[in-house]
């Protein structure tokens, strides 16, 4: 039988815990309660109650940096305070954003945006966005419409801040051709002898390989802008209004690096159009629902269009395409080379995520015509 005293045991380590971190940030109060955020799977969070001397109570939230994934947290923590910064200070002189609340870095004592604890963790502090929920799945198109808005949003409040003042924190993070090219050098080597047993995916992936480099070539040209993007665009990373179920700010802004917009979009497309889990087994259950791709392109264009080029616009389903193809030669990469970078539960699991994506593309592909069509439409205006 548990012991009762396990639980608070644990609970008085937590609270210790943020009583430390939190004492090294410009917050302010008396910590009331503390409690851990488990809703992420990289970093580790906790948020903080503290008590205001008009009995009021305030809350932050307490980030520490996984340094496994993000091997430059102090040039994770420069991007974010840059993007932060601007996007408030925009908010400011406009007034205008989502939903009232924007996400804030409160800088630690020493006059940084971050701290070190004794072990080399590098923590900072946010403000908590008071009153909204987040979703792991788009169920209904209005939260697809939200969701794409939001990300839209984002991108049009940092259209203006130069990409080269953002670090590349993760190198060649969606730089298709190398991913491809990796998936060939590794099915070359063929580490764990599993090639043969996914000739059918490895075949599916070679008949694509032309469509890998278009956007990279588009940036050589020139004729599509590198901007500052997001780059983990689901909608997990929205935060939503609980009562209104309006989107209110993104968040998780460790990946933001110089990108392209049709990768934020494309990820979403990804991650948003099937109802089918990311490690789905049957096949017949991946699809792309049209009517959540519909309210994707009516959000996001409702927020990006001033800042977008119609060579972008263009391209907007082919980045959907795109990006669930990356992420999909991803896994099949893993799992040739012995399932080696993402986490596995099963047998086969990296190959049942690569079969869900590759699948998700050729629905792509079935209605590409019919999603370019409603791309355009919208963009003119529904003519």
């Amino acid at each position: 039988m548990p012991d009762p005293s396990d639980n608070s045991e644990a609970a008085s380590s937590v609270h210790q815990l943020v009583g430390e971190i939190g004492g090294r940030f410009a917050v302010q109060g008396q910590l009331a309660q503390a409690a851990e955020i488990n809703s992420g799977h990289i970093n580790s969070t906790f948020s903080g109650s503290y008590l205001q001397e008009d009995g009021t109570v305030q809350r932050y939230v307490f980030q520490s940096i996984n340094r496994n994934v993000f091997k430059d947290p102090y040039g994770v923590m420069r991007n974010v305070e840059r993007v932060t910064r601007h996007i408030n200070n925009k908010v400011l002189r406009t007034k205008r954003d989502l939903g009232g609340q924007t996400l804030n870095l409160y800088p630690a004592r020493t006059g940084e945006s971050w701290v070190e604890d004794a072990s080399g963790g590098v923590w900072r502090c946010y403000n908590f966005i008071e009153g909204c929920v987040t979703y792991d799945v788009v169920e209904t198109p209005r939260q697809a419409f939200q969701a794409a808005r939001a990300f839209g949003s984002f991108q049009d409040l940092v259209s203006d801040l130069d990409a080269s003042l953002i670090r590349e924190t993760i190198p060649d993070f969606h730089h298709t051709p190398k991913r491809f090219q990796r998936l060939l050098d590794v099915a070359a080597a063929d580490p764990m002898g599993r090639l043969e047993s996914v000739r059918a995916e490895f075949e599916f992936a070679l008949a694509r390989q032309k469509i890998t480099t278009i956007l990279t070539d588009s940036i050589t040209a020139g004729t599509v802008p590198i901007r500052v993007t997001h780059n983990d665009t689901k909608i997990n990373n929205v935060m939503i209004d609980a009562a209104t179920d309006e989107a209110v700010c993104v968040i998780d802004l460790d990946t933001v690096m110089p990108g392209l917009a049709l990768y934020d979009f494309g990820d979403l497309v990804r991650s948003a159009t099937s109802p089918a889990a990311e490690d789905e087994k049957d096949l017949s259950k991946v699809e792309m629902r049209m009517p959540i791709f519909e309210a994707l392109v009516e959000g996001y264009l409702d927020s990006a269009r001033p800042f977008l080029t119609n060579e972008e616009l263009g391209h907007l389903v082919l980045g959907g395409k795109l990006m669930t193809f990356e992420v999909g030669i991803r896994f099949l990469t893993d799992y040739l080379e012995g399932d080696v970078y993402f986490k596995t539960h099963r047998p086969g699991h990296n190959l049942d995520r690569c079969r869900t994506q590759f699948r998700l593309v050729g629905c792509i592909e079935e209605q590409e015509d019919a999603m370019n069509a409603f791309v355009r439409k919208v963009f003119n205006g529904g003519a």
